[in-house]
């Protein structure tokens, strides 16, 4: 698959509700050692209702049905990273405005948008160790794809990689922003949690084209 199209675009949002359904008591776990414990609780009913949302808005072009999946996040997961993750969704979507379908470039331009949208929400920078320090690399190594002429597979599988290059680089890094920031040092040596969520939704995205474009 070389590119997402409208018809598809129920079917990636189950992987997802289904990956943070997975994910919900591992999520919890990393969060709750230096957080409230309630993120694998709330992507878990941010993904669900993102689901629920594009399955109903058949009729909608690609952009404004995931400007509607980003509204869906934040009505059901009104918390830091719910709202942040819905901003995400929105900036992304509206960036799509237009589009007939979701390639190489349009998917750069959708999380470079997702990660100016979740800077200028969550006040924090590089090195802080947020899911900004995983959002980065994606945004840069689309933008890398894109203008390379990379087929969309391609362009997910590098983006995934420099993913989990920048989720590791967060485990040196000390917490600066959210009640992590109250442990300091102890925050040394762990990823983040928020960084583990952006991780998800790219390998997600990556993992649906490449099934996709294979024969069944």
């Amino acid at each position: 698959m070389d590119r997402i199209e409208k018809a598809n675009l129920p079917a990636l949002f189950e992987a997802l509700r289904d990956v943070f359904t997975a994910q919900r008591e591992a999520l919890i776990e990393l969060d709750g050692k230096v957080g409230d414990s309630d993120l694998g609780i709330t992507m878990n009913k941010a993904f669900i209702a993102a689901f629920e949302s594009v399955r109903n808005n058949a009729t909608d072009p690609i952009g404004k049905t995931l400007q509607l999946a980003g509204m869906a996040i934040a009505k059901a997961a009104p918390s830091t990273m719910g709202t942040l993750v819905a901003t995400g969704f929105m900036r992304g979507g509206k960036a799509l405005e237009g589009a007939q379908v979701w390639d190489t470039a349009e998917m750069s331009a959708f999380w470079a948008a997702f990660f100016k949208g979740v800077a200028e929400r969550g006040k924090a920078q590089l090195g802080d160790k947020t899911l900004l320090d995983v959002l980065s690399p994606i945004a840069l190594s689309l933008e890398s794809s894109s203008g390379s002429g990379t087929s969309l597979a391609l362009a997910l599988q590098h983006a995934e990689q420099a993913a989990r290059s920048g989720l590791e680089a967060t485990k040196a890094m000390q917490a600066q922003h959210g009640k992590a920031a109250c442990f300091q040092e102890k925050t040394v040596g762990l990823q983040d949690a928020g960084a583990t969520v952006a991780l998800f939704i790219i390998e997600t995205m990556h993992a649906y084209v490449v099934q996709s474009r294979s024969p069944t």
